[in-house]
């Protein structure tokens, strides 16, 4: 069996960044996203898990909210349609709004996944440090797994480019590119990959 490569993407980290990105009337299609991705870095994922809660809506919504919350839709749809998608859903607490169980299922499995050999390679796309620490335990038991760290250009993880091998994730016009650390560009042919919400 050849090297298995698994993605986790911290969903709700992502969506935000997109969503700072192209606002609320575009997203980006997740299954042209992954496959730009995989064309950019030269790899193929055999598992992507995507961690993500939704957004709490309020009793009056404004339009903003709405809006907001339309595009999460119709974002999380396309995630969910993606091939090769372990789509993960944690929650929202009730008082505070805040996200819960989704920052320790990934760790989790970084951590577990890889001390049960189930993956070679593993790329965190985040731009979240609280992950370092089960990027370090894994790497400490698990001496034949490699991690990388992948972010979007407007959520990079500046601390975890020290350790790991970071690449980041620019959608500038109708291409996306990634950057490597310390600045190694690859260029996609691949044309925008978002879609207008008002579908």
């Amino acid at each position: 069996m050849g090297v298995r490569r698994y993605l986790f993407v911290d969903g709700t980290n992502f969506y935000a960044g997109q969503y700072e990105l192209f606002g609320p009337k575009r997203y980006i299609v997740f299954s042209d996203f992954i496959e730009q991705l995989e064309s950019a870095l030269n790899r193929k994922f055999d598992k992507v898990f995507f961690y993500c809660s939704y957004s709490p809506r309020s009793l009056h919504p404004s339009k903003k909210e709405l809006s907001y919350l339309k595009n999460e839709y119709f974002f999380y749809r396309s995630v969910k349609k993606t091939p090769r998608v372990v789509f993960y859903r944690g929650y929202r607490s009730k008082k505070s709004g805040k996200e819960k169980g989704v920052d320790v299922k990934i760790a989790s499995d970084l951590v577990s996944l890889s001390l049960s050999h189930k993956y070679h390679e593993g790329y965190l796309l985040t731009g979240d440090a609280d992950f370092l620490e089960a990027l370090f335990v894994s790497d400490k038991f698990s001496k034949c797994v490699k991690h990388y760290i992948v972010c979007l250009e407007n959520k990079i993880m500046y601390r975890g480019s020290y350790y790991f091998p970071t690449f980041i994730v620019r959608l500038t016009g109708k291409k996306l590119s990634i950057k490597e650390k310390y600045y190694r560009i690859v260029n996609m042919d691949s044309e925008l990959i978002v879609e207008n919400v008002s579908k």
